[in-house]
Order: structure tokens, then sequence, then C-alpha cells
């Protein structure tokens, strides 16, 4: 069974953070690791927040964008998911970012593991898609 990582998850791969050990150890499982591409930039903006208030050097940020997509097994074009996702976020009331990681959670009748807590909430009250905390 795949896995649908988001970014809150993403960024622990990169930067010490709580549960970064959590986040670490979906990297050595046997699950395969997907995700909207939208998850690059939202790894991107974190990455940019945390070198903004030197938590992170220049360098390692830069490292951690090159890397970042050879971490997941497969990233899903938006524009596959797009139709799926504006009629979650209808739904729910809860902003598209999120619904694309729902969206595909839905179509590969996968996991998501996120940090998130809004984004778990959101997959609970879908039924159809299971939330995983890392």
């Amino acid at each position: 069974m795949s896995l649908i990582v988001d970014a809150s998850v993403a960024v622990k791969w990169f930067s010490e953070e709580a549960q970064s050990d959590r986040a670490e150890s979906l990297l050595s499982s046997m699950e395969p690791l997907i995700a909207p591409d939208l998850v690059i930039a939202e790894i991107g903006n974190a990455l940019w927040k945390k070198a903004a208030r030197q938590l992170l050097r220049r360098d390692q940020a830069t490292k951690a964008m090159v890397d970042a997509p050879t971490f997941f097994d497969r990233l899903i074009p938006l524009g596959d998911l797009g139709p799926r996702a504006v009629e979650i976020a209808i739904e729910l009331r809860h902003p598209i970012y999120d619904c694309f990681y729902l969206a595909l959670a839905e179509r590969e009748r996968a996991p998501i593991v996120s940090a998130d807590d809004k984004l778990l909430a959101a997959a609970k009250r879908m039924k159809s898609v299971e939330g995983r905390r890392v």
C-alpha cells in the first residue's frame, strides 16, 4: 500500500523538528511514498521560512530542494487531481491546497501521513480517507 505524505512530514526529512525520527522512518519503510507535485512548492516554502529565521542554512535549503523529489516514489501532477480537489474544498469548506492530498488519498485508497491537525481533521470528515499522524 502507498502512503500519501504531505509537506508537514517531508520537511522533517531535511530539518530537525518534533517527530523527525518518525518522519524519517517512513523513508525506510517498504511502502511507496507519493504526493501531489504541490508538495515540492510547500517544502520549498517551509525551508525558505526556516532559512529566513536562520534555523537552516541557505545551502541546506537549496540541497533539500534538489533532493526532495527523489524521496518520493511518485509525484502526481495537480491537473490530474484538480477537479476532485475543488469538489472536496467546496464540500468541506477547506483550503484547496490540502484537498489535493485528500483527492490523491481518495483516488489511491491510501492513508495520508501528516503532522497537520487541520488536514487530519479534514480527512476524518471525509470518512473515505484515513489520516495518520506522523
